[in-house]
């Protein structure tokens, strides 16, 4: 359960995850998301208090510095370390896994593209997403696209974990959007290329082959 100390109105749970608990709520009039890891029971009290707080500490900075680098997320309005729970903004919207099929095909390129602007803007800024798909996407109604949980994002300037994302988001446009998935992750590494210079893009693409290679993920160009 949340901490409702901290003046919740109307908590309403709306997914749970493997790792954490997301509420919706009004927290002062604002409408607000909470994400609260949850405690496992199979790891050590102590050890377990130690990696919830790291990883909540981890995801509030990468949302600060996601947002600096100019990509769209959530804004932290506060962040409890020691209950492991962050609240942020709520993203008024539609997912971008259900909203590419009602683009024309133009549209749907200008919005993967710009996808693949805002990926190169996190990996230049040494962020991995670590989980790069359609499902945590958010079109607002004035058209604007936020990136959302980064619960298993990373610090890195890694080749490979940068091709990861790169490998997990054409994997999401194969298994939802299979019949314009080629064009979309054209457009989505014209958008990357954009940021990272085609140097680097080539680079990544080539590290995705790599690890395609060895049975873990698949990927074309």
């Amino acid at each position: 359960m949340v901490d409702l100390t901290l003046r919740f109105e109307n908590p309403t749970l709306f997914y749970v995850g493997a790792e954490a608990e997301v509420y919706r709520a009004k927290w002062y009039g604002i409408d607000v998301v909470i994400k609260r890891r949850i405690p496992k029971p199979y790891r050590i009290k102590e050890l377990d208090e130690e990696i919830r707080f790291r990883r909540t500490m981890r995801e509030a900075k990468i949302l600060h510095y996601a947002k600096k680098a100019g990509v769209p997320t959530p804004t932290v309005y506060f962040l409890d370390p020691t209950n492991s729970t962050i609240i942020m903004n709520f993203i008024e919207g539609e997912r971008t896994r259900e909203a590419l099929s009602k683009f024309t095909g133009e549209e749907r390129v200008r919005k993967i593209e710009l996808i693949g602007v805002y990926t190169g803007r996190l990996h230049q800024a040494g962020i991995q997403h670590g989980d790069l798909t359609t499902s945590n996407m958010i079109l607002t109604e004035d058209g604007r696209i936020f990136i959302v949980d980064f619960g298993l994002g990373a610090f890195t300037n890694e080749v490979e974990d940068m091709a990861v994302d790169l490998i997990l988001f054409r994997r999401a446009l194969m298994s939802t959007h299979y019949m314009f998935a080629e064009e979309c992750f054209k457009a989505f590494l014209r958008g990357y290329a954009s940021i990272r210079g085609r140097k680097i893009a080539d680079k990544v693409l080539d590290k995705a082959r790599e690890v395609e290679k060895r049975g873990r993920y698949v990927i074309r160009s």
